[in-house]
């Protein structure tokens, strides 16, 4: 792990970040995200997950280690959609036409973005108008216009309720298996972490002997998946054994 391969999107070698006075909040971070897969990121509070995306984005620096990304673009969503409410749905999607950005060639791409998050119906409405759901697609169709090769989520369902929670899930398989972008997203949340991944990848505090990654777990589903996998005996093993894993980090 952590030498990047022709197949990498995004490669993290011997990572380590501290804060306050050198108390560390991640230590030698090795991991290797390939093209088009979707690894979650589970862990105690405070273990450095939401940092570690951070650091992915560049917004700051290890202080220990290197990250390299052979893509192109990088997109963060965070748990706020951040939408401007003095916009439409359809002005909020379009601002990086607006800003320059120059990946994106023409309004079909703002169009095509909101037709892809299901909400063609909509796009005249403010931000006050939307669903807690709605508000979050419309930030995920905002980042879809610019074409980016990384997504980066911090927790970005973690204030809506489980039904719709479980709807953004569906949403966003669908949307990573079309545009065939690459993914790293942070939750607590066990169950979402196995039904969204290819593999899930649990921290914990680092300590003086152990790197803060505790357990890189595969999850053998194929990408086309439905709401009855969470139904499934092998499902509810993985969420058990990342749970487990989960426990041994936090201790």
């Amino acid at each position: 792990m952590g030498v990047m391969t022709s197949a990498s999107t995004l490669s993290i070698c011997g990572v380590s970040k501290s804060f306050d006075a050198g108390h560390p909040i991640l230590r030698d971070v090795n991991l290797d995200v390939e093209v088009g897969q979707f690894v979650s990121i589970v862990g105690p509070t405070g273990c450095g997950k939401s940092t570690l995306l951070r650091l992915i984005a560049s917004l700051d620096i290890p202080d220990a280690g290197q990250i390299s990304f052979n893509g192109s673009g990088i997109e963060f969503l965070f748990q706020d959609p951040t939408l401007l409410p003095w916009r439409t749905l359809l002005q909020n999607v379009a601002l990086p036409l607006e800003i320059g950005s120059r990946k994106v060639q023409t309004k079909d791409d703002i169009i095509q973005a909101i037709s892809a998050v299901g909400l063609t119906d909509h796009i005249l409405k403010y931000p006050h108008e939307l669903s807690g759901g709605m508000r979050m697609r419309t930030s995920l169709a905002r980042s879809l216009v610019r074409h980016a090769d990384l997504f980066l989520f911090d927790e970005p369902f973690s204030a809506v309720d489980e039904i719709t929670r479980e709807k953004l899930h569906l949403d966003l398989l669908r949307l990573h298996q079309s545009k065939k972008f690459t993914s790293v997203f942070v939750t607590h949340n066990i169950s979402e972490a196995v039904f969204l991944s290819d593999v899930v990848v649990v921290l914990g505090a680092p300590t003086n002997f152990l790197s803060s990654v505790r357990a890189v777990i595969e999850i053998p589903f194929g990408r086309e998946r439905e709401d009855t996998l969470r139904f499934d005996t092998q499902f509810t093993d993985l969420c058990r054994r990342t749970h487990h894993e989960l426990e041994l980090a936090s201790t």
